[in-house]
Order: structure tokens, then C-alpha cells, then sequence
């Protein structure tokens, strides 16, 4: 099984269907029926928000995955919060995992670090999402860099269910992605966020063609005119050049020749690029839009996907329960 996760916060960005979402579509077709996608519902609630907030999240993400090309029939897409199996898995794990190791987590000490009183839950929410993981005996795990240490937090509490009740998991390892991570337009330096306050900042799958030109236009770069590919001087053009990348068949050579022949500055390369980026979009757009407006539908996908996972997960806490001594 494979297991990917995306929280309900926001419209996905151009950074995320890049890095992400592209590259759940491509595994629905290698492992058909063996893809789980879980719209993690539950870890979105560690940022307070309204039920009615929620709600709509919830379904607006599954109006955009279903728009960039989820196929329900080939993957299993359902709402973690549907199965509770998730959370009975994860107060197991809790009692097999140390303060200490969790503390040690990159991520808990930047998010407590942005927080004045930190929740219970935002410690502990790598250990539901190796629940996540292991209540599927997923092998496969598509995450990017970040996420490293909760993988291998994820092997750890694995391994130790194995060690002290049986043995009942497999180990799982990261599938990286095929597109390096998407960086903010408006600062370069960290990467596309569906949380950075600046909608300036990122490109929404469901932006407008107007609203993707000002974006573009409106990017971070420098004061050399020339379009050139060089991460570490000029982050900013650069980091145009690699959503080109991403979006079309061309190397970073044929980019910057391309560029060069038209005799474009940073100005006319944004405003191609621009188009080059709407032209992606546009028939994702109109998916997305499509299924948004039809809330019982992306309902009813949930619900069937809630089920299907209801009856693997099932099987999965059958054996912890008689292993741990439940029953």
C-alpha cells in the first residue's frame, strides 16, 4: 500500500501539484487500488478553525484532487476523521514513544516556537501520522524532504510495536518526488505555503488567468535583467525557471536558450511564463470549479472511500487489539 496525506487548509497551490499531487496521479496508475489518500482532517485542527470552515475545506480539497486527476476508482480517497481506527492506533503508538524523542522533531521546534501555548495535539501529531501510515501496512510513503524525520519516527514506533507486542508491521520508506520543492514568489527563500498570509506569495489552482499574470509580474527577483538559472545568486528567476520546468518538457538549457533567442528580459520572460502557466491550469481550473459545485457528489466519493479504508484498516487493528491484549 502507499499512503499520502494532505491537509484540508486552503485551495492547493501550483507548489503542491508539482511536488505532489502530479505524483499521486502518476502512482494510481502504477498501483491501482493500492493508493490511499487521505484528506487529513484531524491534523488540521491542531490551527483552530470553525466547524463550518472545516466543512468547507474538506470538500474543497477533494474538489481539487478529483480536478487534477484523482480517479476514485483507482485510488482510495476518504477523510481521515471517517475512521477512527486512526486515532485508537495512534494512543497504542503514543505509549511506545518517549517525550524526549518526540521533542527532538525539527518541526515541533519550529512550529512551538510560533505558538505562545503550543497544543498537546501539534506535539503529537507525528505520531498520529505514523498511524496514518501504519494502520494501512503502507511500504511506500510519497512526502518530501521535510518529512524525513517523521518517517523515520514512523520505522521507529514500527519497529517497536513489533519488538514489544508482535509482529505486525512492515518497515515503510520515503517516495521522493519527481520535482524539486516550488519556492515562494514573494520570498524565494522558503517554500510555497498554503499558510503564508501573502496570497501574492503562491499560485492557487483555481487562481484566475488575471490573477496568475499579477502574481507572476509581481515575483521576487533582482536587478539583473538576463534570464540565467543560478539557485544560490539569483533564487528568484530561478525559481520561475524551475515552475517552468515542471510545467513542460523542456531542460533548464532549453529554458534559458529559449529565453535568450527571444532576446527577453526578467519583464517579457515573466509575462510568457505567465501564459506558459495558465495554459497548464486552465482545463484543471474548470475540473476543480466543476466539482465544487456539486457538494453531494464529493460527499459521497468520501463516504466510499471511508469505507473502503474502514475495511483494511479493520483488519489491521484486529491483530494490534489481540496483540497488545485487547481482546
Amino acid at each position: 500500500m502507499t499512503w499520502p496525506g494532505i491537509q484540508p487548509t486552503g485551495t492547493p497551490h501550483i507548489g503542491n501539484y508539482v511536488s505532489a499531487i502530479s505524483n499521486w496521479v502518476k502512482l494510481q496508475q502504477r498501483y491501482p487500488n493500492n493508493v490511499l489518500l487521505s484528506i487529513v482532517d484531524l491534523h488540521s485542527i491542531t490551527v483552530p478553525q470553525s466547524k463550518d470552515e472545516l466543512r468547507k475545506n474538506i470538500l474543497n480539497m477533494a474538489a481539487c484532487l478529483l480536478g487534477c486527476g484523482v480517479d476514485p476508482a483507482k485510488t482510495i480517497l476518504f477523510q481521515q476523521s471517517m475512521v477512527p481506527y486512526h486515532t485508537e492506533l495512534a494512543w497504542i503508538l503514543s505509549c511506545l514513544c518517549t517525550l524526549p524523542r518526540i521533542e527532538k522533531l525539527a518541526q515541533w521546534k519550529d512550529k512551538k516556537s510560533k505558538v505562545k501555548e503550543p497544543s498537546v495535539g501539534l506535539l503529537t501529531y507525528p505520531i498520529l501520522q505514523a498511524a496514518d501510515i501504519m494502520l494501512y501496512k503502507s511500504t511506500l510513503v510519497p512526502v518530501g524532504e521535510d518529512q524525513t524525520q517523521h518517517i523515520e519516527l514512523t520505522r521507529d514506533l514500527a519497529r517497536a510495536f513489533n519488538r514489544v507486542h508482535g509482529v505486525v508491521f512492515p518497515d515503510c520508506k520515503m517516495l521522493a518526488g519527481e520535482v524539486s520543492k516550488i519556492r515562494s514568489l514573494r520570498n524565494p527563500l522558503v517554500k510555497m505555503s498554503k499558510s503564508e498570509a501573502n496570497e501574492k506569495s503562491r499560485i492557487n489552482l483555481t487562481d484566475t488567468p488575471d490573477e496568475i499574470r499579477e502574481k507572476i509580474k509581481k515575483a521576487v527577483t533582482d536587478l539583473t535583467s538576463e534570464v540565467t538559472y543560478d539557485p544560490d545568486n539569483r533564487p528568484g528567476v530561478s525559481n520561475l525557471i524551475e515552475i517552468h520546468l515542471a510545467l513542460s518538457d523542456l531542460s533548464v538549457d532549453e529554458v534559458v536558450e529559449e529565453s535568450y533567442l527571444q532576446a527577453e528580459d526578467t519583464g517579457i520572460y515573466k509575462q510568457r511564463l505567465a501564459q506558459v502557466i495558465i495554459d497548464k491550469l486552465a482545463p484543471i481550473r474548470q475540473q476543480i470549479l466543476q466539482y465544487q459545485a456539486d457538494p453531494g457528489y464529493l460527499a459521497q466519493v468520501l463516504q466510499a472511500g471511508a469505507e473502503r479504508a474502514s475495511a483494511i484498516a479493520e483488519q489491521t487493528m484486529a491483530e494490534v487489539r489481540l496483540m497488545v491484549g485487547h481482546r
